[in-house]
């Protein structure tokens, strides 16, 4: 079995060969090559010493030399290049207490997570498959190396990357690794908000983002999501619903573009119908003030998640307007736009498109309906150039000074009666005419 290896790749193996040591691709770019697919990086093994291997290149970085990893950088890529290793007794389910340098492979392959994970390859010796990846690979299988149970010990994120790679992937997970995750699930708390988030991260923008129900069927989302158990455990008992609030986020998920922010919307628009659940005297459920009390929770899970400030932001916003209904009129769209955001209000459509499609077909089609109409105003709107933010107003800061208005909060006040003007008028929107509506701005009662 042959895979095409990149030049530089090529080039670090004979090297490294030349000087008498074994070197191999690893890991994942193996899986990806087998699979068909580009590996996104190409991540290399050998018998060499760390300091065996910065004698070999012009430029390296100690990347994690302790753990016996040099980074080889080839013009301008970087690869990392890791001596074989034996891991030493776990003591928080994440860090071996220390490593021991090898000179095996195959003892360097048992302390990897997957089967599909722990295949090298070189183009002296091919494929180095001692645990049953490539047959893994071809039933569709993730399953643990050696013992699913000790693997999870060892680094209980792994519970988590099972689920991502079956998402990633559509594969299966094996009975017994499957057993595993169940039993261990508890230890993901141990592990860093980060390395959760970034596990979550590839899963949702997967393209199997149900597979998330697996992570909730296995324990996991208990510990590292319980918003979503919550939300699978609230039923929705109306016309306008099918399913219970998680399994309607995880249809509207699969309904979506991979898009990440658009991902993380989706997941959390209804995270606030749990807390926000009323049923009336005839039965039917109601979740008023959901989308305002989502927005909150939304960002309490976010920075749990340790999310970056931007995220952080556009999706709560998203969270914040996706139950805002109106009609498709232009004057409706304009304020629309300038509540929501310029940026984000495309990706509101396409929340609010993927949550009619996930809901039952009462009034699906009126609902389609009035989102096209709203997207034909939006490309109206845009095509027109309309004022819809004060960057794009025509009257500034200083024509307002010249005019005789000092800055403060009366200058800050007629500069948004002007935008709401423009944004109910765009025609007004022209210096002089605004101008010459001064004094009208100024004493106007909103």
């Amino acid at each position: 079995m042959t895979i095409s290896l990149p030049s530089d790749v090529r080039e670090i193996l004979n090297t490294l060969h030349t000087a008498g040591y074994e070197a191999y691709a690893v890991g994942g770019c193996v899986r990806d090559s087998l699979l068909g697919r580009v590996p996104g990086d190409w991540d290399i093994t050998t018998s060499a010493l760390p300091q065996e291997v910065k004698q070999r290149f012009r430029r390296c970085i100690d990347t994690g030399i302790q753990h016996g990893t040099v980074t080889v950088m080839m013009g301008k890529n970087a690869y990392e290049v890791t001596t074989y290793r034996v891991d030493g007794d776990y003591e928080d389910h994440r860090h071996p207490r220390e490593v021991t340098f090898s000179r095996s492979l195959v003892e360097d392959m048992q302390r990897r997570d997957f089967t599909i994970n722990a295949m090298a390859y070189n183009e002296e010796d091919g494929l180095v498959d001692h645990f049953g990846g490539l047959e893994d690979l071809h039933n569709r299988l993730i399953r643990c190396v050696g013992d699913p149970a000790a693997r999870f010990s060892e680094d209980a994120l792994r519970i988590l990357r099972a689920v991502r790679f079956a998402a990633q992937l559509d594969f299966d997970i094996d009975g017994a690794t499957a057993a595993a995750c169940r039993e261990l699930a508890p230890t993901l708390s141990r592990i860093s908000a980060e390395r959760i988030r970034t596990e979550l991260h590839k899963l949702l923008i997967s393209d199997h983002p149900e597979r998330i129900l697996t992570a909730a069927e296995y324990g996991i989302t208990a510990v590292v999501l319980p918003e979503f158990d919550t939300m699978l455990a609230t039923p929705q008992n109306t016309p306008h619903h099918l399913y219970d609030v998680g399994h309607h986020t995880v249809k509207a998920l699969t309904l979506s573009r991979p898009d990440p922010i658009l991902r993380w919307a989706l997941l959390l628009h209804d995270v606030g119908k749990p807390l926000s659940k009323t049923t009336d005297d005839k039965g039917i459920d109601h979740f008023k003030g959901h989308d305002v009390t989502g927005a909150k929770l939304a960002e309490e899970i976010l920075r749990r998640l340790k999310w970056d400030n931007e995220m952080i932001r556009r999706v709560t916003n998203l969270v914040r307007y996706h139950d805002e209904r109106y009609e498709p009129t232009l004057r409706n769209v304009r304020r629309a736009i300038h509540r929501v955001g310029d940026a984000d209000f495309l990706l509101l459509q396409d929340i609010c498109t993927a949550d009619v499609m996930a809901q039952s077909d009462y009034h699906r089609q009126d609902k389609l309906d009035r989102l096209a109409g709203i997207r034909a105003c939006y490309e109206q709107i845009q095509a027109a150039g309309d004022c819809l933010t004060l960057r794009d107003l025509a009257v500034k800061g200083e024509d307002l000074r010249a005019a005789g208005v000092a800055p403060g909060p009366e200058m800050g006040l007629i500069l948004k009666r002007m935008l709401e003007a423009c944004l109910d008028d765009p025609t007004l929107n022209h210096r002089d005419l605004l101008l010459s509506r001064l004094q009208e701005f100024r004493t106007e009662k909103r």
